[in-house]
């Protein structure tokens, strides 16, 4: 039999043996199923979340990430019946504390305000990088046990959330941001519309006051602290903290070399013997 320490070289080695397979598998499957649990909550979640926007592009991201939630719900039904593995939920506390973000971003913001889809970004994007940390380690189990299959289909799931989160950043740095201080300095001009729920511009693609999301399409936010004394309108909400990881922050302030997170172009899935 093996020793303990050549159980555990095995296991982040990739080295078979019967054991250690069934332990990656239990723990595949184990994972799967909150995943499949996360996604299930989401699609319950999400509507609520695009009804509350404020502008028709926030409340169009939700939507149409909410179908690909739909899709990907079936995705891992697929990838549960490639393995001979019954479609089954285990509770996820992480969503569920995420998608109680969710609701508090809804509860505690003006309807109508920019404020109120700069909240939601910011919550959105705390699910995304939930789920792209989630797929990217099942992606790697999925591998290393051989399911190609499985692989693949998560691999998909895996490149939805990356583009959703890059959607939302992309949103922040276009017009929310800069818009929504404007909003708290009380300047109507820079934001009013006789149509409350599009306040696109065209011009505003360079749009360089960071509040939420930054160039960073799927980089880590912890660390994150509140900035003491920050306002609307100061030109940042939060002040990026320290961590682990290093580099710059996904909700940053006026920079997006500051604060922490994953360094630039650094893929959350990116290092260690999971990929997480």
């Amino acid at each position: 039999m093996a020793t303990i320490g050549k159980q555990i070289a095995d296991f982040f080695s990739g080295g078979s043996t019967t054991d250690n397979d069934e332990g990656l598998k239990g723990l595949f499957v184990n994972e799967l199923r909150g995943m499949y649990y996360a996604e299930q909550a989401l699609v319950d979640n999400m509507p609520n979340m695009a009804d509350a926007a404020t502008t028709d592009q926030v409340r169009m991201a939700f939507q149409q990430h909410l179908e690909e939630t739909r899709n990907q719900v079936t995705r891992l039904e697929r990838i549960f019946d490639s393995i001979g593995v019954e479609a089954d939920s285990k509770t996820c506390n992480a969503i569920d504390g995420l998608a109680d973000d969710g609701d508090e971003a809804i509860s505690t913001t003006e309807t109508g305000s920019l404020t109120r889809d700069a909240a939601l970004i910011i919550a959105g994007q705390k699910v995304e990088h939930h789920e792209i940390a989630a797929y990217g380690s099942l992606h790697a189990l999925a591998q290393l046990l051989g399911y190609t299959e499985a692989a693949q289909l998560i691999e998909q799931s895996l490149q939805e959330e990356k583009a959703t989160d890059k959607k939302l950043t992309q949103l922040a740095e276009s017009f929310v941001n800069e818009r929504a201080k404007s909003e708290g300095r009380g300047d109507e001009a820079a934001y009013s519309s006789p149509n409350r729920r599009n306040y696109y511009d065209d011009d505003d693609d360079l749009n360089q006051g960071n509040l939420v999301g930054s160039d960073a399409s799927y980089r880590n936010q912890s660390g994150a602290g509140y900035q003491s004394g920050s306002q609307s309108g100061s030109g940042s909400i939060y002040s990026g903290g320290s961590s682990t990881m290093g580099g710059p922050s996904t909700v940053g302030g006026g920079s997006t070399n500051s604060g922490s997170g994953y360094s630039s172009g650094q893929d959350v899935t990116a290092g260690g013997p999971l990929g997480v």
